[in-house]
C-alpha cells in the first residue's frame, strides 16, 4: 500500500445529501453510489470495486464509524475518507426499556425530527419495527402515528441506520478477530410497521432493505423483512419484484363502508381493488404468505360476520391472518375488543383453514406497542371527539 496523498476533485462528487460541513454520509449509499462516490473523491478506477468492497465490509459486516481503524486501507487513503466522508447513524436520544423486555428508541435525524424504533425480543428471534416516514398521511383513525402530520420521508440512510444503531445498542456487531457468524443474531427479523407508509417512499425503502439483505454486510434474508401497507396498490407487485420481501397488509374491515373509515386509503384503492393486486402479488404462495392485520375494535368489526366476510374475502389468496388487540393511546376514539370476542373471531378464520394467531401486545406500558408509535415532540394530544369527527366516526 502506498501513502501517497489523494487530491480529490470535489467539483466532481456526486449529487448525494451533504452536512453542513460538506462532507458525504457513507451510511445509505447503494454499492453503485459508493462506487461512483468513491471515484469522484480520487480513488483510481480499477481500485474502486475493491476499495467499496472493503468499505462495505467494515460499515455493515463490522459496524466500524471511524475510518481510522479501517486498518487493511493505506493511510493516505483513509485520510482522503476522512476529508470527504463520515459514517454517521441517527443520534438516539432516549431508549426505554419495557417490563417485557421491548425497547423503545426515540431517535433524531437530520433536520432536528424525530422518529421511533421498537426491537421486540422473543425466544427464537428478535424483531425490529422501523419506520420509513416522520409522521403519516394516512391519518388511520386507530393509529397514533396518524395523528402526527407527514413531515418528510427518511433517506435510505436513516432507514438502514436504524437497524445499526439497535446492532450497536445490543453489541450484536462481530468483535475484531471474531466471525460475523459465529453468535445467534439478536437481530434476526425486521419489519416495516414503525411510522409512516413505507410505499409512499418506495425507493428509500428499497435502497435501505437491498443494503440489509445484502449477504456481504448486515446480511438479513428476504424472507426476515416484512413490509406493511395501508393499500398502495400500485406499488405492491413493485415491492415483489425490487425487494423481494415478505408483505403484511393493513387490513382492519370487511366492507369498503368501514375501512373507508378505518383506513382513509381505502377511499381511492377499496377492497376489490386492494384484493386483486394481491392475488397477482408474484412471492405469494404457500410458503411466503401475505399477512393480514386485524386490529381488533370493540363494536366496529369484531362480528362473527365480519370474520365470516374476511375468510370470502381473502379466498384463493395464501395468506394468515394476525389478529391485533387495539393498543389505546390518549384520545383514542376506539376501545379494544374483550378477549372472549376475539377468541371467537380467531376461531372462525382457524375452522375456515387460515392460521389466526392473536398478537400478544408488546411494550404497552412504554407506548411502544402497535399503533402507538408518535416522536415525543410531536404528542400535541387531539381529544377524543376531534380524532373520531377527523375519522369521520
Amino acid at each position: 500500500m502506498t501513502d501517497t496523498p489523494i487530491t480529490p476533485d470535489v467539483t466532481t462528487l456526486p449529487r448525494l445529501p451533504r452536512r453542513a460541513d460538506g462532507k458525504i454520509n457513507l451510511v445509505g449509499l447503494t454499492r453503485p453510489k459508493l462506487h461512483e462516490a468513491l471515484i469522484a473523491a480520487g480513488t483510481p478506477e480499477k481500485q474502486a470495486k475493491m476499495r467499496a468492497d472493503q468499505l462495505w465490509q467494515w460499515i455493515y459486516q463490522r459496524g466500524e464509524a471511524d475510518f481510522a481503524a479501517m486498518t487493511n486501507l493505506a493511510k493516505a487513503y483513509r485520510a482522503m475518507l476522512a476529508e470527504n466522508f463520515v459514517i454517521e447513524r441517527p443520534e438516539v436520544v432516549s431508549k426505554l426499556v419495557s417490563a417485557d423486555g421491548t425497547h423503545k428508541y426515540l431517535v433524531r435525524i437530520a433536520g432536528g425530527h424525530e422518529v421511533e424504533v421498537v426491537y421486540i425480543p422473543e425466544e427464537d428471534r428478535g424483531t425490529l419495527c422501523i419506520s420509513s416516514q416522520v409522521g403519516c398521511t394516512l391519518t388511520c383513525s386507530f393509529c397514533h402515528t396518524g395523528t402526527q402530520k407527514l413531515v418528510r420521508n427518511l433517506t435510505p440512510g436513516e432507514i438502514v441506520g436504524q437497524i445499526m444503531i439497535a446492532r450497536d445498542d445490543l453489541d450484536e456487531w462481530p468483535k475484531p478477530g471474531e466471525g460475523s457468524d459465529l453468535r445467534p443474531r439478536l437481530l434476526s427479523n425486521i419489519v416495516l410497521m414503525g411510522m409512516g407508509e413505507p410505499l409512499y417512499n418506495f425507493e428509500n425503502v428499497r435502497d435501505a432493505m437491498k443494503i440489509a439483505m445484502d449477504p456481504e454486510g448486515i446480511s438479513l434474508s428476504r424472507r426476515r423483512i416484512t413490509l406493511s401497507t395501508s393499500g398502495v396498490v400500485p406499488e405492491i407487485a413493485r415491492t415483489a419484484q425490487e425487494i423481494g420481501c415478505q408483505l403484511a397488509v393493513s387490513f382492519h374491515a370487511t366492507t369498503d363502508e368501514v375501512r373507508d373509515k378505518l383506513v382513509p386509503i381505502n377511499r381511492k384503492w377499496p377492497i376489490a381493488a386492494l384484493l386483486d393486486a394481491l392475488r397477482a402479488y408474484p412471492k405469494a404462495s404457500n410458503s411466503e404468505r401475505i399477512t393480514f392485520e386485524y386490529v381488533m375494535l370493540k363494536g366496529v368489526n369484531d362480528s362473527d360476520a365480519d370474520a365470516r366476510r374476511l375468510v370470502q374475502l381473502i379466498r384463493g389468496i395464501p395468506a394468515k391472518i394476525n389478529l391485533i388487540p387495539f393498543n389505546e393511546w390518549p384520545g383514542a376514539p376506539h376501545e379494544r375488543s374483550d378477549w372472549e370476542r376475539i377468541e371467537s373471531f380467531a376461531d372462525i378464520i382457524y375452522k375456515a383453514g387460515y392460521a389466526s394467531p392473536i398478537r400478544t401486545p408488546r411494550g404497552e406500558d412504554i407506548m411502544a406497542a402497535c399503533g402507538q408509535l408518535k416522536s415525543t415532540t410531536e404528542r400535541a394530544r387531539k381529544s377524543r371527539a376531534e380524532i373520531a369527527a377527523e375519522a369521520g366516526i
